[in-house]
Formats: C-alpha cells, structure tokens, sequence
C-alpha cells in the first residue's frame, strides 16, 4: 500500500509537467510554449526534462527549431488530453458563474478586415465588459485555432469549416470600384468585356492571366434571381496587384485603376464618393468569401467571454456593409 501511495504522491506532482507536454506538441517549439504558458523557456526545458526522467523515456525529439513528441510523448499526451480538456471546461464553467465576463480573449481576424471594420469597433466592446482582456492577431493565414490557442476567428469565407461551430454575422458582396478621375480619364465600362481595355487592380491568387467572373445582379436584394444566364469570365491586367484588398482601395483611390473589393473594404470610400461603383447590374462572383462568420474549435462548453464577444459580433454587424454610393455625374 506505503509503494502505491508514492506512486501516487509521484504522478499528481507531475500533473503540471503533463499539461505543459500537451501545449509542447500543440506549439511545435519550447519557445511558443513557454510562450503560450507564460513562462520562461527554461522552465519549460526543465519541467520536459522532469517528465522524462520520472518516465525513463524520451518523450521530444528537439531540433534547433523545433520540438517533436516521440511515439511515446504522443501516447501520453493522447492519453491524458481529454481529462485536462474536462477540467477546462469544469473550471470555465464554474468561472461565468461569478459575475461580470472576466478574462482573457484571444481573437483572430483577417488584416483589410481587422483594420477597417473591427478594430473602430472593439473599444465599444472593451468599455461594456472592461474585466476582459483581449488579444487581436491580425492575419490573412488561415490559423489552427486549438493549436494556436485562439477562442474566436472571423473569417470571411464561403463556408465554415465543419470541424468548427460557426455563426453567420453578415452576408457580404464584392463590388467593382474606381476613382473618378479615372473614370473621366478613360471612359465607365459598360458591359464586363469591356474591362480588357482599362487597368485593373486585383488579388493575385494563381499563375496566369487573371481574370474575373460576373453573373448579372438581382434586381433587388430580396427579389427573385434573374433568368439563368451562364457566368461571364475576363481577363484583366493593370499597374499593380497586392494581397490586401485595403492596399487595393488605396490605389483605385489615387486613380491606377479598377478595383475589385469586398464590400467592407469599399464601404468607407463609396460612401464619401471617393470611389464610384462600376458595373452596378453585374456581381462579381468567386473573388471573396460570400459570409462573415464567427467560429470557434469545437467543445462542450462556450466560455461566457467568447458568448459575450459573439454575441457583439453579431449585433455590430447585422446591417452589414450597404453603401448608398454617389453617381458619377
């Protein structure tokens, strides 16, 4: 009995050690672990060395760069994950029941986004619930959410992925927009084939001549879809192409072209005539995600913190991103 309950004594000093080998194969690296942890990456050396002492098995392969779990570390991890997610979602619990939302909220969203949209909007939601902490990463690469340690991501997408909870904010359009200094200059385009002869700015995405699809639009947002009419593709070139459709309004915005943008990035300027809409009875289509959604990683429980920050989410953009864009004239 006195040799089991060493045992015992032995293994619950080591909880800690289990859960920072966990966060170890989810970083990939002791320093985004002890990152991650909040710890140093000493610490972090230390407490894999511990482990692996008390085991008698290596249980990381360590490169200069990178830290992999053995076939033996992978076992452990597999084997003790789902009781620290239980006690995760045991303490979350117990936590929204105390109060005011508190605590930390780690958030990611794409850069045009980011900046324009959410960013004017997040001191709102930090002077409603001043107890919580957020961390806004503001990235277009799409990120592992469990294994980068993210609560909520908004992505702007066709669809969600499955393997994620997701909730719509707002349906979204992609809108063709230039300058009006570049419209005298050369002409409004009145049909999609016409755009081969005007500079065109766009979001370069694979090798080869771009191009762009139209269909044409709906006579109203809720009325009946046009007659079917197969989609329409043109090759388009111009000055300049960049992966930020921000940078893309800038420069339609100084006059190199036309753009095509999603409409939270055109908003702004279409508003204030500083773009002008091109192409109105034709909606481009296959450029940019059609959704705005809120996703987190699949579990039991929401913590109150992302419910909250959902929540807002979904009011701050229910609207979405209408424009009542000037004419030319």
């Amino acid at each position: 009995m006195e040799g089991k309950k060493v045992k015992h004594d032995a293994v619950e000093g080591l909880w800690a050690h289990l859960h920072w080998l966990t966060v170890l194969q989810q970083q990939g690296s002791f320093s985004k672990a002890a990152a991650r942890l909040g710890v140093s990456k000493a610490s972090m050396s230390q407490h894999i060395a511990d482990l692996e002492k008390a085991t008698g098995i290596a249980l990381v392969q360590r490169t200069t760069r990178s830290a992999k779990l053995t076939e033996a570390g992978k076992q452990l991890v597999e084997s003790t994950r789902g009781a620290f997610e239980q006690i995760a979602t045991g303490f979350a619990s117990v936590r929204d029941l105390a109060g005011a939302p508190r605590g930390s909220l780690r958030v990611t969203a794409p850069v045009a986004f980011a900046r324009q949209q959410l960013v004017p909007r997040l001191p709102e939601f930090l002077r409603r619930y001043p107890a919580i902490h957020l961390e806004l990463d503001m990235s277009d690469r799409i990120r592992s959410l469990a294994q980068e340690g993210f609560d909520v991501a908004v992505r702007h997408t066709g669809a969600p992925p499955e393997t994620h909870v997701a909730w719509t904010l707002t349906p979204t359009r992609t809108v063709l927009a230039a300058s009006r200094s570049y419209l005298r200059a050369r002409g409004i385009p009145e049909t999609p084939q016409a755009l081969s002869s005007h500079a065109c700015l766009h979001y370069p995405r694979a090798e080869g001549t771009p191009t762009w699809t139209f269909v044409p639009a709906r006579s109203a947002p809720s009325g009946p879809a046009t007659s079917h009419v197969d989609p329409m593709t043109v090759a388009v070139a111009g000055p300049m192409a960049v992966n930020n459709s921000e940078a893309l309004r800038d420069a339609a915005i100084e006059g190199l072209g036309i753009a095509l943008l999603p409409d939270f990035s055109a908003q702004s300027a279409l508003e204030t005539g500083r773009l002008i809409e091109v192409l109105p009875e034709w909606r481009p289509t296959g450029a940019f995600g059609e959704w705005l959604y809120a996703i987190r990683p699949y579990s039991a429980h929401t913590s109150r913190v992302s419910q909250v920050f959902i929540e807002f989410l979904r009011g701050a953009f229910a609207n979405g991103f209408s424009t009542k864009a000037p004419t030319l004239i």
